[in-house]
């Protein structure tokens, strides 16, 4: 293998980008932003954590820690990103999301064996590997030539904000503190 795509430079495409690269593989990396944004998105970086700043937990006795241990022996560079904008949670590992997708931003760009293109993608490349990392906020056109290929309908994707509820509407006659 030559050469891959891989479209779309948030948290997945980056690691899939920067493997390959690693690996010794050219990647094209497409990336929508800065032309197109999603309400979402604040900056023009890339790995930006748009929902939280939180990894989950740690330690390597639960799994999420495990398998982030599993990912820095593998060289992640979301894992050594993190590793360096690291704040203080408790056992969790949070994030400063600047220096985070800064950091992962720079070392995407300055890989020699990644070359990004900024570009609205709308239809998928063919005869040619191709990583589509675009994501919980896929929308549009893309999203349709994702249902047509895959030959599912209506792609679903849910948001891990929590829901804000007010003391006054909890009957505490059946919820407890």
């Amino acid at each position: 293998m030559n050469k891959i795509t891989v479209i779309g430079a948030g948290l997945a495409g980056c690691e899939a980008a920067y493997t390959a690269a690693q690996l010794g593989v050219q990647v094209d990396l497409i990336e929508m932003k800065p032309l197109k944004k999603s309400p979402a998105h604040k900056t023009d970086n890339f790995a930006e954590l748009v929902c939280s700043n939180s990894l989950k937990a740690n330690r390597v006795e639960s799994a999420a820690g495990l398998l982030k241990q599993e990912m820095r022996i593998l060289g992640s560079i979301c894992l050594e990103a993190a590793d360096m904008s690291a704040v203080p949670a408790g056992g969790a590992l949070a994030v400063e999301r600047n220096t985070f997708s800064e950091f992962v931003t720079n070392k995407i760009r300055n890989h020699p064996k990644i070359n990004v293109i900024n570009r609205v993608v709308d239809k998928l490349p063919d005869n040619e590997i191709c990583v589509v990392a675009t994501g919980p906020l896929t929308d549009g056109v893309l999203a349709n030539e994702i249902e047509r290929l895959t030959g599912e309908g209506n792609l679903s994707f849910y948001d891990a904000a929590a829901p804000i509820v007010t003391a006054e509407s909890i009957d505490m006659s059946k919820a407890f503190f």
